[in-house]
């Protein structure tokens, strides 16, 4: 077994001699791991939490810990967790509630960003990927195979189905189809140029307004991107150059 001086591991907890506990991580006495897991540093495994064979914890990722829930009254909930996760920096999984069914339950072979949330009585499948900051309130559905983007919460009682994939930024308060994309609508737009700031930035104001003749091109005119990229081509300057050149290199199209 290789643990560091500085751990700390609470008579009760269970830890096979193939797993490894780096530095300032905390087993709590309720604490069941498998065999080959790895504590990076830094990682806190609280309440009656049973873990399987084969998972990484990242630092300052904290399970089994008690439930954002005024409800919660200190009983002994658990949480469960199958083999070969990778659960990355400050992932927080909280155990159960006796109201939602006393259990907090991650499958196996899943891939949780930093920053992920599971909530108290969530159930997550198998072969997920819950991107960063993905946000699982409590009693959460994520079925096998299912992919949150990042920066998306999920509402309570919400079931996201298998094969699912939400888009980056999508806010999920009903049920997700599986098999689906699902994803918030993108209305982003560029707004002119970034006047203030380019002129504390030292450009004068024939530069400016070569800039914003372009971006009339661009966002104002009725040409479509090819027809206004023609005649920023045709502008004089390095600035209207950087910026075709820009254009002509983007892989995934412009907001305008």
């Amino acid at each position: 077994m290789s643990i560091h001086p500085s751990a700390v591991i609470a008579e009760g907890a269970v830890v096979p001699d193939s797993c490894e506990v780096g530095p300032f991580s905390t087993i709590g006495p309720d604490v069941v791991l498998g065999e080959d897991c790895r504590l990076i540093s830094h990682v806190v495994l609280d309440g009656h939490t049973r873990i399987g064979n084969k998972n990484v914890f990242y630092p300052f990722c904290s399970v089994g810990i008690a439930p954002q829930d005024l409800k919660y009254g200190g009983e002994p909930t658990q949480t469960e967790i199958g083999d070969d996760n990778t659960i990355r920096e400050c992932v927080t999984i909280s155990r159960g509630t006796v109201k939602g069914g006393g259990i907090t339950r991650v499958g196996s072979k899943n891939l949780l960003m930093a920053y992920v949330h599971i909530g108290h009585d969530c159930r997550v499948g198998s072969g997920c990927i819950l991107a960063n900051a993905a946000t699982l309130a409590g009693h959460v559905n994520i079925e096998d195979f299912a992919t949150v983007g990042a920066f998306s919460p999920v509402h309570q009682f919400c079931t996201v189905g298998k094969y699912a994939f939400i888009g980056g930024g999508t806010i999920v308060t009903q049920d997700v189809l599986p098999f689906s994309l699902t994803s918030a609508k993108r209305e982003n737009r560029a707004f002119g140029i970034n006047k203030i700031g380019l002129a504390r930035r030292g450009f004068s104001e024939d530069r400016l307004k070569t800039l914003q003749k372009a971006f009339r091109y661009l966002t104002s005119s009725k040409m479509n991107t090819t027809q206004a990229l023609e005649q920023i081509r045709g502008m004089e300057g390095e600035d209207a150059k950087l910026l075709a050149e820009f254009i002509e290199k983007s892989q995934r199209g412009i907001i305008k």
